[in-house]
């Protein structure tokens, strides 16, 4: 046997079902035959489509009409979508942005001096946002921003 025979033969199984690709073919099918017939609809003068015996379609308008709607629909959706989420997005003053349900702060909030040693690496939890702040900016020299 050739190569290409081989991988055909190694490809099939007998126990898996084509069944997939029958219902890929008649999608593909379908959709082309949809989508010549709604071009014709749209291109062909009136006589050709009375010849064909179709006596009542929808006003031509509606083949223009129908994908800018859709188009339309669309971007609506997308804008839709982007603004209801920029609306439940807490402000930068709100403690929902920098806290949650499940923070889980230090027993003792008074002994933070294992966080101030840059070495160290400390038990597994949620820091105050003020601590952060100090270690991060109090070494800092407040003329060098001036």
């Amino acid at each position: 046997m050739d190569r290409v025979t081989e991988t055909h033969f190694e490809s099939y199984r007998p126990g898996r079902s084509r069944a997939p690709e029958f219902y890929g073919f008649v999608a593909w099918t379908s959709t082309t035959l949809a989508f010549v017939l709604y071009i014709l609809w749209g291109l062909l003068p009136q006589e050709y489509i009375e010849w064909f015996g179709i006596h009542w379609y929808p006003n031509r308008e509606w083949a223009i009409l129908l994908p800018a709607w859709s188009i339309m629909l669309v971007i609506t959706t997308y804008l839709v979508y982007s603004s209801m989420a920029i609306a439940v997005t807490p402000s930068f003053s709100d403690m929902s942005s920098i806290t949650d349900n499940y923070t889980v702060f230090p027993t003792s909030p008074n002994n933070h001096t294992p966080y101030l040693d840059s070495s160290s690496t400390p038990v597994l939890y949620d820091m105050p946002i003020g601590l952060v702040n100090r270690v991060l900016y109090d070494s800092l020299d407040p003329e060098q921003y001036e």
